[in-house]
């Protein structure tokens, strides 16, 4: 039955000590919370990253509430088990990726959202998902303007873990801009109240933005609340293709230079085709490149917005460049957007970059990439959130192929010096996670890891918090 037998992972060779801990855990949790069976932790030894060097955890741990965290925590602080956090699984950067002999921390089972309308806020725990929270304040004329593309079912805590941004961050920013606060447990088992339903807080240091992007290393988020905005108005819709890279980059900086449309995001060639092939909707397979805009200004300023916006794609040298004010027609297109990694997933495995430079630096990344891909012989998939300068490279390659296998790790890392050489960064919203960690220092430089070590080692000095994770090594206190 489950729960009632030891694994080795559990106890080793003859050591029954950490099953009778785990059986400490089990008593102060619900029946069924702890999972030790094998067959029932595989599904939580990865996420969406695949990480082939995912490690077996000692248990599972599906907590329900943040009393429950505090009691794992605790049992984790006392006896020196590392936690990984754990949400939707929808990391694309390892960061949930389990270790040998962890305790998974799943907190998926915390999903309650409690909208106050008064206050515009709304308080959510971390397993909802982003989804979930922007249906909650529809029904009280709200919205909750972070969108990554798979906000259908990524997780609340998640977002927050990695300062998530999405589709619309060219106009309404991105997490860290709506969090007013959240309850933490730390290392050592206890909770924290940090912020809360205030749009104006200053006393002390500001902690609560601390946790944004952490990736779980610093403590465990069990609330949050969040800044809601009145609803989005309807959005027109513009889509232009264009015959070249630099031809579609230009128009991104001459739509930049002087407006802000509430969308404005990239496909180049390769991800048009697999996109293609997924919706059958008529794109140009031919294209170099597509760029997917909408304005949200009130009635009649957004048919000049995008009136405007068609005139610089034309100048840029766009080949065709259609828009709509039907709302379903547009949002066809949005969803060809958010589909684009799945559908490129589909043509073998993939690397996914997360790089971003300074807009003005755009073209010379997106060009950077398609050279990268000639020269290593591998096929680069790029889309961007291109009002950011946040692109999303998919380097494919075929796994059974040796050679191809490591043509495409060697992109991957050429990729990053790229995007770094440019003033730009080895990630915008997905984090850090495992498999981006050797980047880090390099990134960052020695003084500044040093502080990022000593943050790390102050609230968390055993370094029981998800190892691995931006860090290479446990914390000096």
């Amino acid at each position: 039955m489950e729960g009632n037998h030891s694994t080795a992972a559990e106890g080793g060779a003859g050591s029954a000590g950490p099953a009778r801990t785990l059986d400490e855990l089990r008593a102060r949790l619900q029946p069924g919370a702890v999972l030790t069976d094998p067959v029932k932790t595989e599904a939580y030894r990865r996420d969406r990253a695949e990480d082939p060097d995912a490690g077996t955890p000692l248990a599972v741990v599906r907590a329900a509430s943040a009393d429950d965290v505090q009691e794992v925590i605790r049992f984790a602080h006392a006896t020196g088990t590392p936690v990984v956090p754990r949400g939707a699984g929808t990391s694309l950067s390892g960061g949930s990726t389990a270790q040998d002999g962890c305790l998974v921390l799943s907190l998926e089972r915390m999903r309650e959202i409690t909208v106050d309308p008064i206050t515009r806020t709304v308080v959510a725990q971390p397993g909802a998902f982003n989804g979930e929270v922007k249906a909650a304040a529809a029904e009280h004329g709200l919205w909750y303007p972070p969108d990554p593309a798979s906000y259908t079912f990524c997780s609340i805590g998640g977002n927050i873990a990695t300062n998530a941004g999405g589709l619309c961050c060219v106009k309404y920013g991105v997490t860290t801009d709506y969090v007013l606060g959240m309850t933490v447990v730390l290392a050592d088992g206890r909770k924290v109240q940090l912020g809360g339903p205030r749009l104006k807080d200053v006393a002390g240091l500001p902690l609560t933005k601390l946790f944004v992007g952490s990736e779980g290393t610093l403590g465990i988020i069990t609330d949050v609340t969040l800044r809601l905005v009145p609803a989005q108005r309807a959005p027109q819709t513009l889509v232009a293709t264009f015959p070249s890279l630099e031809a579609s980059t230009d128009a991104v900086l001459a739509i930049t230079r002087t407006m802000r449309p509430s969308m404005l995001e990239f496909m180049d060639g390769p991800t048009l085709c697999a996109v293609e092939d997924e919706t059958r909707m008529g794109l140009d397979r031919e294209a170099a490149a597509m760029l997917i805009v909408q304005s949200d200004e009130p009635a009649g300023h957004a048919g000049e917005e995008i009136a405007e916006i068609a005139r610089r794609c034309e100048a840029a040298g766009a080949t065709e460049v259609y828009s709509t004010d039907d709302p379903d027609e547009g949002e066809a297109f949005v969803a060809a957007r958010r589909i684009a990694i799945p559908a490129v997933e589909k043509k073998g495995t993939i690397l996914l970059e997360d790089v971003g430079v300074p807009i003005p630096r755009l073209g010379a990344l997106v060009d950077g990439i398609a050279e990268i891909s000639r020269e290593h012989d591998v096929l680069v998939a790029v889309m961007a959130h291109a009002g950011d300068g946040n692109t999303h490279p998919l380097v494919v390659f075929d796994p059974t192929d040796a050679a191809q296998r490591e043509r495409a790790h060697a992109a991957y890392g050429a990729i990053m010096d790229l995007a770094v050489s440019l003033g730009g960064t080895i990630t915008g919203e997905h984090g850090v996670g495992r498999l981006k960690q050797p980047w880090l220092a390099g990134y960052l430089g020695d003084d500044v890891m040093e502080l990022n070590r000593r943050v790390k080692a102050a609230f968390d000095p055993t370094g029981i918090l998800n190892p691995g994770v931006m860090f290479d090594e446990p914390p000096r206190p």
